[in-house]
């Protein structure tokens, strides 16, 4: 028999991929979604969504919900034996066309195993091209206000963890502002339904969040030294995405769909040797910011 409780997380997971996706057609305005079903020979399948348009670029918003055999290499690094898995999220990346609107992630997760582990995970963190102090600021108040309505505890330790998370270790630099990373936020089964309705009020933010920033940014005038700024910051969000995200590791190591577990890469990004922006105060202001432990609400 089905788990009941697995079901209704897929079906909510479901239904947040088909919310948020209406919300961002209407947000940009010329482009919908084009979507690729798919399946996992090892067992479950999802839908890939992508879209490019006049103010997203390259975005994608994932959703899949995956079981089978759980792969050594990922027991041994979560610390449990080998055993059948469930896992199951949604995952958005968006790339934006003007360089003053920024790069947005959200992932909200579940994983659970026969062996009666679960735990949710997840998070939205954001990723400017230029930083604008108010408006991270705002975002991070939003945040906030997400994590305060569930628990006072949570934004400062899991703002510390998305600082920690979201570093380019080669590069001692933050890959942006932040925002709440978790993971493996469990307990007693009586804590399961409060950990759901977190991680469900998560999601839910993610459009609110994004559109203020879209509306407040799309119509800003670019300059040649905005697009090509904007080129050097989406090729230090590939090195992270290639070299530490857990995500992507995860996929690749479980024989995910690779051209999902990549949508998260931009279109285009540059790598510039020694590269200086001394043209561009605003980018020589912003690599100021990007370092841990930066208190966005002060």
């Amino acid at each position: 028999m089905a788990d009941p409780k697995l079901s209704h997380i897929i079906d909510w997971y479901k239904g947040l991929q088909d919310r948020i996706c209406s919300r961002l057609e209407g947000l940009d305005g010329t482009a919908t979604f084009s979507e690729d079903k798919w399946q996992r020979p090892e067992g479950g399948g999802g839908r890939s969504r992508v879209i490019q348009g006049k103010h997203i670029e390259k975005g994608g918003v994932m959703f899949s919900a995956i079981d089978g055999d759980m792969p050594e290499v990922i027991a041994k690094g979560l610390g449990i034996e080998p055993t059948h898995f469930h896992a199951t999220g949604v995952s958005i990346v968006l790339h934006p066309n003007n360089p003053w609107v920024p790069i947005i992630h959200m992932n909200v997760r579940y994983f659970e195993t026969d062996r009666g582990d679960w735990w949710f995970g997840g998070g939205i963190d954001v990723t400017p091209h230029y930083i604008i102090k108010t408006q991270a600021k705002d975002f991070h108040l939003h945040l906030k206000n997400v994590c305060d309505k569930h628990d006072e505890t949570y934004y400062p330790k899991f703002k510390e963890w998305a600082d920690n998370y979201f570093f380019i270790k080669h590069r001692n630099e933050t890959r942006g502002i932040g925002g709440i990373f978790f993971d493996r936020l469990s307990g007693d089964i009586d804590d399961f339904d409060s950990r759901h309705a977190f991680v469900k009020d998560v999601g839910s933010a993610f459009v609110p969040i994004y559109s203020r920033l879209v509306e407040a940014n799309m119509d800003i005038p670019i300059e040649v030294k905005d697009k090509a700024w904007q080129s050097v910051r989406r090729g230090r969000y590939v090195e992270f995405n290639l070299v530490w995200d857990r995500g992507t590791k995860f996929g690749l190591d479980t024989n995910g769909r690779t051209e999902s577990i990549l949508m998260s890469l931009p279109p285009i990004a540059h790598w510039h040797y020694n590269h200086n922006p001394t043209d561009n105060p605003k980018a020589l202001e912003t690599l100021q910011f990007l370092k841990k432990g930066v208190n966005w609400i002060a």
